[in-house]
């Protein structure tokens, strides 16, 4: 269990104290770790936290994309939030804060090594990102100031031209599975053509696209599969 001395070093690292101390030892504590100590007074595990730091992360992510790219569309902007605020970016957050020492997991759990696992400290960090801006009574300031800190403090270039083909093969590659093309469709006169594509992962079409060109629909395909998956 991670004790007081423990969470008063991460609130020094994450810069924001708490007023509820419970709110961010529920941010660390895995369903493995809440399922053995049931019994332990005021015990949650961090899922609703989590949900509702998934919810901040891309608002505070989608207004500083907005305000820093002022001339890029909506379509380019929601494959950079996409790279932005993916797994790795929240692993290496979770790095810098640590928190491989903080979160609390079950016994089972820890002896399989969750506490190095990229899914598990990926969620952790949209917790306590759930859990600064409940902390803070709904005021994004404070959760928006630990999110450009920490996740938003160093974009490289290749984020802003990444495409979505890219995005979805190392999204499904990470998750053990693969992703295929398939042309559906190719209408309209030889100077005005029509292409739809489909996205298929792991033999099952995930998304569909149409544009003026085999790749523009492939494209257009992979970033509805990203939609479908809850990449972006």
């Amino acid at each position: 269990m991670t004790g007081n001395g423990d969470l008063a070093l991460l609130e020094k690292r994450i810069g924001y104290t708490f007023s509820d101390k419970s709110l961010l030892l529920t941010a660390l504590t895995h369903s493995s770790y809440y399922n053995e100590n049931r019994n332990e007074a005021g015990i949650q595990d961090y899922e609703r936290l989590e949900f509702l730091g998934d919810a901040v992360l891309e608002l505070v992510s989608s207004t500083f994309l907005y305000e820093k790219y002022p001339d890029r569309p909506e379509g380019e902007l929601s494959r950079m939030r996409a790279s932005l605020v993916c797994e790795d970016a929240l692993y290496s957050c979770a790095a810098a804060l640590f928190l491989t020492d903080h979160v609390r997991l079950g016994r089972g759990e820890r002896e399989n090594g969750g506490n190095l696992k990229k899914s598990i400290l990926s969620d952790v960090v949209e917790a306590v990102t759930g859990a600064v801006y409940l902390d803070s009574h709904m005021n994004l300031m404070a959760a928006d100031a630990f999110i450009r800190r920490f996740i938003l403090n160093d974009i490289p270039d290749s984020v802003a031209v990444k495409d979505t083909k890219s995005l979805l093969q190392e999204y499904v590659q990470h998750i053990g599975s693969t992703v295929h093309y398939e042309l559906l469709s190719e209408e309209g006169p030889a100077h005005n053509r029509v292409y739809t594509s489909a996205a298929f992962i792991d033999g099952k079409m995930t998304g569909k696209g149409t544009g003026s060109s085999k790749k523009h629909s492939e494209q257009e395909a992979a970033s509805e599969a990203l939609r479908v998956l809850g990449c972006i």
